[in-house]
């Protein structure tokens, strides 16, 4: 088994709730989320992004407006709608029990 596999999958669980935090912040660009998530060593590709932002509008958790550009076509701005927001405020919820597990466990481990 390798651990790089373990990696991926770890990375994966989370990206949902990373790209929802960072188009909380407000209206983003997917390239925009693209570069913030390579800067975090989130490795994320396009054929990744964009079906995730097409299940989380499909699931009513954003909405996006097309806005004209200078330099080419025009761009789709991605934010949150109010249920969005609510299932977001349940996953930082959630992580924040996750970490705390993760810490108690691996706690443990050291007082060993």
């Amino acid at each position: 088994m390798k651990v790089e596999n373990t990696q991926v999958q770890m990375r994966k669980g989370i990206l949902e709730f990373c790209i929802l935090e960072i188009i909380s912040r407000g209206e983003v660009y997917a390239s925009d989320m693209l570069d913030e998530l390579t800067a975090a060593k989130m490795i994320v590709v396009e054929g990744t992004l964009y079906p995730l932002l097409t299940r989380l509008k499909n699931a009513g958790l954003l909405e996006y407006s097309w806005v004209e550009s200078t330099s080419g076509p025009p761009r789709k701005y991605y934010r949150l709608t109010a249920i969005g927001k609510t299932f977001l405020e349940q996953l930082r919820q959630t992580w924040l029990e996750v970490v705390a597990s993760i810490e108690h466990i691996t706690q443990k481990n050291k007082a060993s």
